[in-house]
């Protein structure tokens, strides 16, 4: 027992800050300590289930190509702003393999909307520029262009679908009242499409989207924000070490560089970095959506302002627009990044591409990702060698599972990343707290 800490009656199970993983929780979330529920280990399982959601596609190809994915958020009172993808997109006639994952904030109407609108652009740009150019070579120089072109087009026009409502430039707002801004964007009578325009460019989204040609042999990896890709790869024996690379940058207050950058976009600005955020008030320093800090202050005072039911307190957003002098402050170009893919997995030595939000390095972080991460791998593959996953997608070689044989990937990286021990794992998932205690967690794992 830590000294200084209150004794809990005996008959009670109670947890502390320092028991839950993450950064979330601390002392100032007191009292302490809290009660939890022991789980058996069969229940443990099925809460982490009904909890994550786990869900697993089998690629459309005849070598059981798959991707399984999870979205938790343990507080039953605390709705989840991470979001994740797991689809094919169809370029000329070929199927693409295209996973994503999200982590939005102030709110989920913009990550709800990337995440189902993306993907689709992605594939409409691809598509569109090589039906174009038909006999052009596709270099992954070419593609990792493409991808990145696709994802700056998307993210222009949140904010200009709402600009095009009023002459297509700030500027043009002068023109306009506020009663009559009102009037454009308020439409929720005429089914609200203008309302939902401006809506999206309240809010924000980091985004992680990894792109895996017909073939299996290249894979690009676009990246903007403090999502993670990890390349896990087998070594030559492919049984106990592993080659694990992290593919992306941090796109936030933690990466220097990204500081500096910004501060050289915006020379003699001080206060376009405060206490190592954006403006003083974000902490991402590449996203989708976020408007207010990539135009002019008069597009959030003059139509965010104006939208229904309307800020009660326009002082936080007063104290960074005010400093909101040269925009924009933030960027949706992503660092995109490609890897010639290993063919370990036909000889049934997968390659384990792993998406993550920020949560999940949270989790890990009194561990190490990387020795969490060499684990999980090495349990992985003794399952895949039983034929526990795999081939097939549905747990593999076809026998029952009982409620702890689940073959998802990411539901067992999560089970990984939160601890073995039962007690540890019901203290996250059971705590007595009415506000979140852990980040959203969302994780896609693709063999490829």
């Amino acid at each position: 027992m830590i000294v200084g800490r209150p004794v809990p009656p005996a008959s009670a199970t109670w947890a502390y800050p320092d028991d839950i993983p993450g950064s979330r929780c601390g002392p100032e979330d007191g009292p302490w300590p809290r009660q939890y529920r022991v789980l058996s280990e069969n229940e443990v399982w099925r809460e982490l289930k009904e909890l994550a959601k786990p869900h697993s596609v089998v690629f459309n190809n005849d070598r059981g190509f798959r991707a399984d994915s999870i979205n938790f958020q343990p507080s039953p009172k605390t709705k989840t702003q991470d979001r994740h993808v797991v689809t094919e997109i169809n370029v000329r006639g070929q199927k693409w393999n295209l996973t994503g994952v999200f982590d939005g904030h102030l709110g989920d109407v913009t990550v709800e909307h990337v995440s189902y609108h993306l993907p689709i652009i992605v594939e409409e740009f691809l598509h569109g520029a090589l039906e174009q150019n038909p006999e052009r070579e596709l270099t992954p120089e070419y593609i990792g262009d493409l991808f990145s072109q696709s994802i700056l087009a998307f993210d222009d026009a949140i904010a200009h679908d709402v600009l095009d409502l009023f002459g297509g430039s700030v500027e043009e707002l002068e023109k306009y009242s506020d009663s009559e801004i009102k009037e454009i964007i308020n439409d929720q009578h005429l089914g609200g499409a203008n309302w939902r325009k401006a809506r999206l460019c309240m809010y924000g989204t980091t985004a992680l989207v990894a792109l895996v040609d017909p073939e299996h042999v290249n894979l690009w990896v676009a990246n903007l924000g403090d999502c993670q890709a990890v390349l896990i790869s087998p070594d030559d024996e492919g049984i106990k070490d592993w080659q694990i690379e992290v593919l992306t940058t941090t796109h936030n207050g933690d990466n220097d560089d990204e500081l500096d950058r910004i501060r050289a976009e915006h020379p003699g600005e001080d206060e376009c970095i405060l206490n190592r955020r954006v403006l003083g008030a974000l902490a991402p320093t590449r996203c989708l959506g976020d408007i207010p800090f990539k135009q002019p202050p008069a597009f959030t005072r003059r139509v965010l302002y104006n939208l229904f039911p309307g800020f009660h307190n326009t002082s936080p957003w007063e104290e960074f627009l005010n400093r909101n002098r040269t925009p924009p402050y933030i960027t949706a170009k992503p660092d995109v990044v490609h890897r010639k893919l290993r063919r370990a997995h036909i000889v049934h030595r997968p390659t384990f591409l792993v998406l993550t939000s920020d949560g999940f390095s949270d989790l890990c972080s009194g561990e190490g990702q990387t020795r969490v991460l060499e684990s999980w791998a090495r349990g992985m593959m003794e399952l895949w060698s039983l034929g526990e996953v795999g081939e097939g997608g549905k747990g593999g070689s076809g026998r029952k599972e009982d409620v702890r044989g689940s073959g998802n990937m990411a539901l067992r990286l999560l089970r990984r990343t939160i601890g073995d021990d039962r007690f540890a794992v019901s203290k996250v998932l059971t705590l007595d707290m009415d506000e979140a205690w852990i980040d959203d967690t969302a994780v896609v794992v693709v063999t490829v």
